[in-house]
């Protein structure tokens, strides 16, 4: 039976802890004479008539009648920092993840191009095998440095890291406990692990606490997920509560850092720097190259034990290329720069600490979001945050609008990432613009709206 189910994302939840999809089908195939050919639905095998490329088609359409261009895919014409340039026009960006400007910056291209003229542009081969690259080595060695870890292992992705590692590290007679907020390369592993998935409320410790007590002696390994900051909202978890819970019940813990690394803590070493946590007492950290990096990749950082273990056995990293290079080489001069040049931490916490400060002034709704370089504006509508986003683009301000089915209606909102290259002066026209259009938009927030922000 199914329990009680109030949200979209709990109906998605139970159909998937209940139904074996793919032995209901095996069996169906197995006890059932398959019908004519003739008979066979159209949607089952004309990709156009598939119901969820249907329902796609329908929201283009919605967005094409009310006079709206599509603001995805735009096409970039060069570097993106603070500013880009899309069909021929110099925009301010809030759009992309190069919080600290490592992408297109001096050094780190330069390290880049260097790891082409050595190593050339692929290592053309499964690191198990014959692509192991001097590069690699140095690159793990410095992020583990950075983290304080015995040992880190990295992949051409950071999606496909989460999905190949949570899926070896558990399977069936597992549990992995995550955060309802997980990012979809964490529900995607865990989902295809085959192990038991259950979601606590979002940073709700407590109520992981109670799961746990409940149902930890039914598996064999827990593995809890969680994240250094969240995507959407901009806030982080209290990792020293999920350490103690972890210990408590003879679990592991996973922090997914994507969004943490280079961007919290004074050095930019991440949540743990933050709270100040022995590095130790977290089994798994997982991070990205590709945002406060200015690369490609994922990896994973732990002891040593866990690092071999994934290098000879996880099918990611066995049966996959290895680094690219460049992408290496990237990470590597961003993270010596980094190492050199912290003040562009402290840049990106003043530049996110005034554009929060001022969205609130404005009278926006910016959630939870405190303490890291995302700041999302909440309108509550997925046509008002496409308007708003068309608006502000047609005056020269890039950032995207994040729509209903991705996020519920309700939470359909603008998403700005702040970056250490950002002046304070595209902060405060930026939020003033925002603030005027809005009003056009929304009469409620025109009602309700406090004074202008000053642009001086």
């Amino acid at each position: 039976m199914l329990p009680q189910i109030e949200t979209c994302r709990e109906v998605s939840e139970a159909i998937l802890d209940h139904m074996p999809v793919k032995d209901q089908y095996r069996t169906q195939a197995a006890s059932a004479t398959p019908p004519p050919a003739a008979e066979i639905p159209v949607d089952s095998y004309d990709i156009a008539e598939f119901p969820e490329v249907r329902a796609l088609e329908q929201n283009f359409a919605m967005v094409r009648e009310a006079g709206l261009e599509n603001p995805y895919f735009s096409v970039h014409e060069g570097l993106t920092n603070d500013r880009t340039v899309i069909g021929g026009r110099e925009m301010v960006s809030w759009a992309t993840y190069n919080y600290l400007g490592m992408s297109g910056e001096p050094e780190v291209a330069a390290a880049a191009k260097a790891a082409i003229d050595r190593f050339g542009t692929s290592v053309s081969a499964s690191r198990l095998v014959s692509g192991e690259k001097t590069i690699h080595q140095e690159l793990e060695r410095e992020i583990a440095r950075t983290i304080g870890t015995e040992d880190v292992v990295t992949f051409v992705g950071g999606h496909a890291t989460n999905e190949t590692v949570i899926g070896h590290v558990v399977g069936p007679g597992d549990l992995v406990l995550h955060d309802s907020l997980a990012h979809n390369s964490l529900l995607q592993g865990a989902v295809l692990s085959g192990a038991r998935r259950r979601p606590f409320p979002h940073n709700d410790f407590d109520a992981a606490e109670k799961l746990l007590a409940q149902m930890r002696g039914q598996y064999r390994r827990v593995l809890i997920v969680i994240e250094g900051i969240y995507s959407m909202d901009g806030d982080f978890s209290e990792l020293p509560k999920f350490i103690a819970l972890a210990k408590r019940h003879r679990a592991l813990l996973m922090v997914d850092e994507a969004h943490s690394i280079g961007v919290m803590g004074p050095r930019g070493r991440g949540i743990g720097e933050h709270f100040g946590v022995n590095p130790a007492d977290v089994d798994l950290w997982m991070g990205t190259l590709s945002k406060a990096l200015g690369s490609c990749g994922g990896y994973i950082a732990g002891s040593k034990t866990l690092v071999r273990w994934l290098k000879y056995t996880v099918p990611g990293f066995v049966y996959s290329v290895g680094l690219p290079p460049a992408a290496a080489g990237a990470s590597l001069g961003a993270l010596r720069l980094l190492q050199r040049q912290p003040e562009r931490v402290a840049k990106l916490h003043a530049n996110a600490r005034l554009f929060l400060q001022l969205a609130r002034e404005a009278g926006l709704d910016t959630g939870p979001s405190g303490g890291s370089a995302i700041v999302p504006v909440i309108l509550g509508n997925s046509m008002n945050s496409l308007r708003l986003s068309r608006a502000l683009f047609a005056r020269g301000i890039s950032v995207q609008p994040i729509l209903y089915p991705a996020v519920e209606e309700r939470a359909a909102r603008l998403r700005f990432f702040i970056t250490s290259s950002h002046t304070p002066d595209q902060i405060r026209r930026t939020v003033a613009a925002m603030q005027e259009e809005l009003a056009r938009i929304d009469p409620a927030y025109a009602r309700s709206a406090q004074r202008p922000v000053s642009v001086a």
